[in-house]
């Protein structure tokens, strides 16, 4: 217990005077007005150099997002199911398809997956 506690305390001493030196070794950053605005051959900007974002990528980014987790928690079934035949495993990845099936339903019965409204 008592080498535990030493290691825990060396790494935790260690990790301080890493950051501490880390932040006296570099640049210090000095906010300038001149440095954070816009760069436009000396006039100040006209309009807002951001364009609006369409929800639309937003959306289509979460669901790749949900079906690559899926995949994720589906492989090691996939990869299992040779081994053995487990029940409770089947189920699961089923009741997990029927989730994602039924979200991706709703989302098209909302209307949500259309790119173009009509």
């Amino acid at each position: 217990m008592m080498l535990l506690l030493s290691f825990f305390s060396f790494n935790l001493i260690l990790s301080f005077i890493l950051s501490y030196l880390a932040l006296f070794m570099t640049k210090k950053k000095k906010e300038n007005r001149e440095k954070s605005s816009a760069f436009e051959c000396g006039f100040d900007p006209k309009s807002n150099s951001r364009l609006p974002f369409s929800l639309r990528f937003f959306l289509i980014t979460v669901i790749f997002l949900i079906f690559d987790v899926e995949i994720i928690l589906l492989l090691p079934y996939l990869i299992s199911s040779n081994m053995s035949s487990d029940v409770f495993s089947l189920i699961t990845a089923i009741l997990i398809i029927l989730v994602l099936l039924g979200g991706t339903l709703y989302e098209w019965a909302q209307g949500s997956l259309k790119w173009v409204n009509s």
